[in-house]
C-alpha cells in the first residue's frame, strides 16, 4: 500500500516519492546481503539414533572448546575419558573413569555408530579414546593445552594406535 501511495504522488513530488522509494529498497536489500556470515557446521544424520546416542552426541558436541585438563569430568575441564564420563552420565549410562577400564569394561563391537568409543593406545592398552560422531569424525580430549575438538579419523596417527570400539549405548 505504501509503495502504492509513493509511486502515485503528484507530478511535483512524483521523483521525490520514487528516490525514496529506491532508497528504502536498497536498504531493505542492503540488510539481507551481510558478508559476515558465520557457518553454520551441519549436526550429524541422527536419523535412526536412540535417545541415548542422541543425547550423547549433543553432550558431546557441546562440549567443543572445553579445555583439557587432566583428570577434568566437567564442562570447566575434561579430559579424554572424562568426555566420555560427562556426555554419557547425561545420557543416564554410567562408564568406568579411565580410557584402559572403559575398553576393558564396556561390550565391543567391529562397526562403530554414532555415539560409540574409540580407544586407542599401544599393545592392548587403551591410553585414549573419543567419541564416534558418524561420517569418519571423532570427538576428543586431544591433550595439555589444548580443548575438545572433532577430528576425522583417516589420519595415520589414528590409525596406527586404534584398539578398537565398545557400545554402552542401546
Amino acid at each position: 500500500m505504501l509503495l502504492v501511495r509513493l509511486w502515485s504522488l503528484p507530478t511535483g513530488l512524483a521523483p521525490f516519492g520514487r528516490w525514496l522509494l529506491a532508497c528504502l529498497l536498497l536498504l531493505v536489500l542492503a540488510g539481507c546481503a551481510s558478508r559476515d556470515l558465520t557457518p553454520i557446521e551441519a549436526p550429524p544424520n541422527r536419523a535412526g539414533l536412540s535417545m541415548e546416542r542422541a543425547l550423547i552426541l549433543s553432550h558431546a558436541q557441546q562440549a567443543i572448546g572445553t579445555p583439557y585438563r587432566f583428570g577434568g569430568n566437567t564442562p570447566d575441564g575434561l579430559d579424554c575419558s572424562g568426555l566420555v564420563e560427562m556426555t554419557y552420565r547425561a545420557a543416564g549410562i554410567r562408564v568406568p573413569r579411565t580410557a584402559d577400564e572403559q575398553f576393558r569394561a564396556l561390550p565391543q563391537v567391529k562397526a562403530p555408530r554414532p555415539g560409540d568409543l574409540l580407544f586407542f593406545g599401544e599393545r592392548r592398552k587403551a591410553t585414549h579414546v573419543g567419541i564416534y560422531r558418524g561420517n569418519g569424525q571423532m570427538i576428543h580430549a586431544p591433550g595439555n593445552g589444548r580443548a575438545v575438538v572433532s577430528v576425522p579419523l583417516e589420519i595415520d596417527y589414528w590409525q596406527a594406535r586404534f584398539l578398537g570400539a565398545a557400545s554402552p549405548a542401546p
